[in-house]
């Protein structure tokens, strides 16, 4: 290693000419070949560093685990335009290390019944663990979903005056008109341009320090996430007149709950589609030329995802022993899927719940706790051998 931090040391000053180190092979790194013998070691040696050492996506979805400790020097993978950033907006910081753990209780309802339901480590900078490092459908929702979490999150601090750079959209005023008829904006309408401006600005600032298949692969992915929120956007109204009569009408902009932005999002996932890069390396073509081309609302992956069945450290999966299944089920929940096959174990517990509720004069209702016996349905561990074949 001594002899290899003399050769990078000495080599330096001829890494515009051999590519940077933060970025993946390219026609730039074959310049190399004729630059003489010590700029092909300095090159083989650059190329291995970059085949061995995985890309590590400690981010800034740590935000959420520091609450209201959020340090921007303490946040570790942050790129110098997102530590600027989070040193100028610090309240901005906290928004978005609210709408992190939002985001990532949404991952997991939505994948809740799934071999992967969206777990996250523990005080561990990555937050996702190995996971996402595979370029897999996964992670394209992870992405596209984050993203949407800051825009969503921003846009209503923004509207709750909690922000001091952007408050309610200052372009819906006067008069306009819809399918009822005319009406006036009014009230406070969701900035939620604003919110998209600062979420591209924050997000894809790692990203666009690099130029590789995955960047590419997480800038599409955001810009998903980005657009599925506004995509929601309705239109609420107040009606003024004689009796509550609609002879006028107050107006404004606001987003939907965001389960519907996960809504959306999540058949996104279920229709990702499996690209590679092109020949010039700026975009996209379909790996099945079968199937259609991706549009910019689609959700796209390079690699498949493992089968998360077993505990693997290398792939990041944590297996599903221990899961709760459904025995009746013959969906993603049910034990034969979830376990895969291994079985489950079955559990009685007793459970305590309300029954025998009456409705009693005014304005109330009685209920008894009624005690019942229910079966628990846990994924069996596969056999010690099977399981050393994946550590």
């Amino acid at each position: 290693m001594l002899g290899l931090n003399r050769i990078l040391s000495l080599r330096a000053a001829q890494i515009q000419r051999c590519g940077s180190p933060g970025t993946r092979l390219s026609s730039r790194s074959y310049s190399c070949q004729n630059a003489g013998t010590s700029s092909r070691i300095y090159c083989a040696c650059l190329l291995l560093l970059l085949l061995v050492t995985p890309r590590v996506d400690s981010s800034w979805w740590y935000i959420g685990a520091l609450g209201a400790r959020v340090i921007c020097d303490n946040i570790p993978g942050l790129v110098n335009k997102q530590r600027q950033l989070c040193q100028r907006h610090p309240d901005i910081m906290q928004a978005i290390g609210e709408g992190t753990k939002e985001w990532i209780k949404e991952c997991q309802h939505q994948f809740r019944h799934h071999r992967w339901n969206c777990s996250t480590l523990d005080r561990d900078h990555t937050v996702f663990g190995r996971v996402l490092l595979r370029s897999s459908r996964e992670a394209a929702f992870v992405y596209a979903i984050s993203s949407a979490g800051v825009v969503y999150a921003l846009t209503r601090a923004c509207s709750q005056g909690e922000l001091k750079t952007c408050n309610c959209d200052p372009h819906k005023r006067g008069r306009d008109k819809d399918e009822r008829g005319e009406f006036d904006w009014g009230g406070c309408s969701d900035n939620i341009n604003y919110g998209i401006k600062f979420a591209k600005a924050f997000i894809d600032a790692k990203e666009r320090t690099v130029r590789d298949a995955r960047a590419l692969m997480n800038l599409h992915n955001n810009r998903c996430g980005r657009t599925a929120v506004k995509r929601f956007m309705k239109l609420e109204c107040k009606c003024h007149g004689v009796s509550g009569s609609c002879t006028l009408r107050t107006c404004w902009n606001a987003m939907s709950d965001f389960r519907k932005t996960g809504d959306y999002l999540r058949r996104k996932y279920n229709g990702a589609i499996e690209v590679m890069m092109n020949q010039d390396g700026t975009g996209f073509t379909v790996a099945n030329k079968a199937f259609r081309k991706p549009t910019k609302n689609d959700l796209v992956y390079f690699e498949n995802s493992p089968d998360y069945c077993l505990q693997d450290k290398a792939a990041g999966s944590l297996g599903t022993a221990g899961r709760v299944c459904n025995k009746t089920s013959r969906g993603t929940d049910g034990c034969e899927v979830m376990c895969c096959g291994r079985g489950y174990d079955t559990t009685r517990v007793k459970q305590i719940t309300k029954c025998e509720c009456k409705f009693k004069w005014c304005c109330s209702v009685e209920c008894k706790d009624c005690e019942e016996a229910v079966d628990i349905h846990t994924c069996k561990a596969p056999k010690r051998a099977e399981w050393l074949d994946q550590t």
